[in-house]
This record gives C-alpha cells, sequence and structure tokens, in this order.
C-alpha cells in the first residue's frame, strides 16, 4: 500500500523544511546546528501538521546521520533498547520519539544516559506544553523550540511541490487546481499541512477525468475533501481575514449581532482556533482593564471551547463575544506597552538607576549598585518616593488612564495619587 503524501513529501535536507523558518532558515539555531554537525537533543512542540516530524527526518537527511522513528506511548522500553544498540555499532542515531510527554520514568532512565554521551540525537515531538507535561530530567538535557502554524502562504508552496514533483508527489497526474480551491486549501486547514495534503491527494484520485483530460479541482471538491466550507464571497482569497477583522471591530464597537453574525461564519467554516485566538487578543487589547473580569472570562471560554470542539464549543464562544461586546472598553494597556516600545526603538532607554540594579553578589555596593534604594514595605502604604525610570525618561508617561469601567476608573484615581505624592 502506497504511503499517504504527507509521507511522502516529507522534506530530505533543511533547506526542503516548509515553514518554520524562525528555526530552520538560513542562520537560525537548527539550521546553524545542521551546518556545523553540532546537533543537541531538542523538543519540538506545537498544534498537528507544522513540520515536527518533517524538521527531525530533514535533520537526518542533511546530516546523513541514521534515523528511527518511535512512539513514547506506543513504543517499548526493548525498541529503545534496538536504537541504543544501533548507535553503539554504527555511530550517531537521530531518534524521533513522538508524544514525548508520555514517556515513563522506566524508558526515561534508560534514555537519559544515552543523551549524556552524545550516541543518541533525541528529537522530540510533542502537542503539549513541554515546560508543564515534560518531566524536567529530560527538558534539562534538550533545548526546546516552539513549532507554530504554518501560514497559508507556506501551505500553499508545499501544494504546488506536490503536484509538480513526479517521484514522491501527484505530478504524473493532470490537475488542475482552481485559485479558490488552492486559497481554501491553504486557509481553511488551520496551519495543519498534513491535512492539507491529505485532503489534495482524496481530491486527486477520487476525481475523475474532464472531457480535456485533465482532473479539475474545483471549490466544492476541496471543501468536500478536507471538510471545510470556503467563506462566502471570497473572491480575491482574503474574506478570510475580512471576516476576522470585521469580528473584532464589531465587538470593538459594541455591536453584539454584528460579532455574532461574524463568528458564526467562522464557525460555520469551521475555523475555530482562529476565533479563540482572536477572542483573546480582543479581550487585553479592546477591554483590558475595563473590564478584566471579562477578560478572565474569555481565557475560560476559550479552554472551554478548545477541550469541547465543534459544534458544542460555539456555546462558551458566543457567551464570551456578548461578554465583550456589552463590557466597557479600554485600550490603555495596549497603548501603553507601545508607547514604551517606541521610545526603547528609538533608543530612549536610558541606564537603570544605580540603586535599582542587582545588589546580590559580592562587590556590588562598591560599584554603588543597589546603595540608597528604599524598600516600600518598610514605608506606610507600602509606598515611598523614590525614581525607578532612567534618568533621561524620568518624566515619560506612558499609561494613559482611561475611566469607561468601576476598575480602571479605580486604577486611574490610584495612578494620580501616586503621581501627586510623586512631585511633591
Amino acid at each position: 500500500m502506497q504511503q499517504p503524501l504527507a509521507y511522502r513529501m516529507r522534506p530530505k535536507t533543511i533547506d526542503e523544511v516548509v515553514g518554520q523558518q524562525h528555526l530552520v532558515g538560513p542562520g537560525k539555531i537548527i539550521h546553524r546546528m545542521v551546518d556545523a554537525k553540532m546537533l543537541s537533543s531538542m523538543i519540538l512542540y506545537g498544534p498537528p501538521g507544522t513540520g515536527k516530524t518533517s524538521i527531525a527526518s530533514a535533520i537526518a537527511g542533511s546530516t546523513h546521520y541514521a534515523f528511527r522513528m518511535l512512539n513514547a506511548a506506543t513504543d517499548s522500553k526493548k525498541d529503545l533498547q534496538i536504537v541504543a544498540e544501533e548507535a553503539k555499532m554504527s555511530g550517531t542515531v537521530i531518534l524521533l520519539l513522538d508524544e514525548i510527554h508520555r514517556l515513563d520514568k522506566t524508558k526515561q532512565d534508560f534514555l537519559l544516559p544515552h543523551l549524556e554521551n552524545g550516541r543518541i540525537i533525541l528529537i522530540g515531538a510533542t502537542t503539549e506544553n513541554p515546560y508543564i507535561s515534560i518531566n524536567p530530567a529530560i527538558r534539562s538535557r534538550t533545548q526546546i523550540f516552539e513549532v507554530k502554524p504554518l501560514a497559508p502562504s507556506d501551505i500553499k508552496t508545499a501544494i504546488n511541490r506536490a503536484l509538480t514533483d513526479s517521484t514522491n508527489g501527484l505530478g504524473e497526474y493532470p490537475v488542475k487546481l482552481s485559485e479558490k480551491a488552492l486559497n481554501l486549501l491553504g486557509e481553511a486547514t488551520n496551519g495543519d499541512l498534513r491535512s492539507a495534503l491529505n485532503g489534495l491527494e482524496l481530491a486527486v484520485k477520487s476525481t475523475p477525468k474532464n472531457q480535456q483530460g485533465e482532473i479539475e479541482l474545483t471549490l466544492p471538491i476541496i471543501e468536500e475533501c478536507i471538510q471545510k466550507k470556503a467563506l462566502a464571497n471570497d473572491k480575491n482569497g482574503d474574506a478570510h481575514y475580512d471576516v476576522i477583522s470585521a469580528l473584532q471591530k464589531s465587538i470593538r464597537g459594541s455591536d453584539v449581532n454584528a460579532a455574532l453574525h461574524y463568528m458564526g461564519r467562522l464557525i460555520e467554516a469551521g475555523d475555530l482556533p482562529s476565533i479563540m485566538r482572536r477572542l483573546l487578543v480582543i479581550a487585553y487589547e479592546d477591554v483590558g482593564l475595563g473590564n478584566p473580569q471579562a477578560c478572565a472570562r474569555t481565557v475560560n471560554a476559550v479552554t472551554a471551547a478548545e477541550k469541547l470542539g465543534l459544534p458544542e464549543a460555539r456555546i462558551p464562544l458566543a457567551d464570551a463575544v456578548i461578554d465583550l461586546c456589552l463590557s466597557p472598553k479600554s485600550n490603555s494597556g495596549i497603548s501603553a506597552i507601545d508607547s514604551a516600545l517606541t521610545d526603547i526603538r528609538a533608543g530612549k532607554a536610558g541606564e537603570i538607576p544605580d540603586h535599582l540594579k542587582d545588589a546580590h553578589y559580592q562587590g556590588a555596593a562598591k560599584l554603588n549598585h543597589g546603595v540608597n534604594y528604599k524598600f516600600p514595605h518598610d514605608y506606610p502604604n507600602d509606598w515611598v518616593k523614590q525614581q525607578y525610570l532612567p534618568n533621561r525618561l524620568k518624566h515619560a508617561q506612558y499609561y494613559q488612564p482611561k475611566a469607561n469601567g468601576k476598575y480602571e476608573t479605580a486604577l486611574k484615581q490610584q495612578y494620580e495619587r501616586l503621581e501627586k505624592a510623586q512631585k511633591n
């Protein structure tokens, strides 16, 4: 039986990897490791279908080391022993260990000495946060890299590559893929290249040739094969982003009905990840300090939606949209940090005052570091007049409080009291 297209199209070298250029691009960390043949064990974490296995196989292909794949949940200690024996006999082996967060203590204890001596280069793959789910003993011996969902342009590049590759891809098939269908494959699979390639292969192999001898893949065919609907009126491939933009602007403008409409479009397209991410952005960008409780409730709603999946996810998400629409709004938080960043990027950082510098080492006092620092908790109301900003910025005011909700109104009053006390 022939392997799936996504398997056949895995990159053979690091330069063939699609996306993840923050890791594998020229001059980036994994590319440098490969160029220098100074590989260290690593953990790649991120959503399914984003290239974790591809990166591992590409590293092996570029370095010409033996490459083995195991699953921490289903493969046994004996399987690990076989890999270790191979490494002992023939040299370095790159081991891709999928679901590494499910590695039990027995297998872990067996692996550790082999990681220490460098015979096995471990590349762990997981969809879980490794800082929470992976044992510290493994974490301390690996570098941790986040693999991100692929951009639509990356997925389109991989699709076009698959359609022209006659050896491993679909180059021998006379495929005519419409632009709208290509856009849907790039956008509706939410950065999951495996899903896009598998949907493409199903479409190609299940669609009969037309009278011209072509396999014509239209938008409805791709919709059926990936089980995702295209957003209506997508003439230029931009409707996906237009709907997300309209959702945020409707919530910002407190129009509940419009916001529910635009979220409904995204739900109908099956784009749960975009909805969840956008609602979190909206909560903190547009509501923010106007109603921090609504921000926290949005986080809870997104967590519930992620666990439920569609269609039930629509319920907590609808609650969040209504809550955010009708909440007091404040963008003072994003305005404040962007104002601070503007100064920093303009080279206005300035030197940290001596009394704020670290004093937890011998000789700090000789440098005047930490000297004359006033510990606020030693003073009434846990506050004392003291300069914190660098001299060149000591009069800077980044936070401009608003009074659109009870919470930020209280913050505004406290901010103004402290400003007055600092100036006296």
